[in-house]
């Protein structure tokens, strides 16, 4: 195997969070997959530089906001294919040896890929979460950045790569990487990526009424400031 991955993860005080995530990348590191693990960090104040020195990840500190922080880790990222994961997921066990194979394949150059969602929660209301997720990408192609990406170097710059937006950065660079390659070129991978359910914690149905509409507020074009100022208050 040749090709290797970076792994950029976006953080902010994560030290409490990380490392159910850290687990699961140790395979990965031992087979040879993963060149490198970046923690790019939007101003933590707790002991996240800690763990990226204790681990060996390379730290980055970046403005706040999941966009800027990616964009700038890139700079950073020394592999040909780039994985991105948020601070607060899990990965399943053999995840490594899928994402080798689908890099490894050369008709894959110019493909992206993600993994399947899952919560750390078994109540009924978690798996209909579940569920709507997997037709949401079934159909519209539109995964979230709590599903992981992982693209190729080359795309990345070729797309522009995430934005600076305050909010919505997931959901645009899905839809320049769709513009460039194709919904069908966007695939999503066998192996699943469980991610917290803390955010859920106000109540399913409330958070899900109100991903939706902040959501068609970025479609139909308000200013994501606007959007973002209403959703982190």
């Amino acid at each position: 195997m040749t090709v290797k991955i970076s792994v950029i993860i976006p953080c902010l005080n994560s030290a409490a969070r990380l490392m159910p995530l850290l687990a699961g990348l140790v395979d990965g590191t031992a087979t040879g997959l993963i060149k490198q693990v970046i923690f790019a960090d939007g101003g933590s104040d707790d002991i996240t530089a800690e763990i990226a020195e204790e681990v060996g990840a390379d730290f980055v500190s970046t403005p706040k906001g999941r966009g800027r922080q990616c964009k700038i880790a890139v700079i950073y990222a020394k592999a040909e294919w780039l994985l991105f994961l948020h601070d607060d997921c899990q990965l399943a066990q053999g995840w490594e040896d899928e994402l080798m194979g689908f890099i490894n394949e050369a008709e894959n150059q110019n493909k992206c890929a993600y993994f399947r969602f899952k919560l750390d929660d078994k109540s009924l209301k978690a798996k209909f979460v579940g569920w709507g997720v997997y037709w949401r990408c079934k159909i519209f192609g539109l995964p979230y950045g709590d599903q992981g990406l992982l693209i190729g170097r080359e795309l990345y710059e070729k797309i522009g790569g995430f934005s600076s937006l305050p909010i919505m950065e997931d959901v645009d660079i899905i839809g320049r990487i769709k513009a460039e390659i194709g919904k069908q070129n966007l695939l999503m991978l066998d192996s699943v990526l469980t991610t917290s359910a803390d955010k859920y914690k106000t109540g399913y149905f409330k958070r899900i009424m109100r991903n939706f509409k902040y959501l068609m507020s970025y479609k139909l074009g308000k200013d994501p400031k606007k959007i973002a100022e209403s959703y982190y208050k």
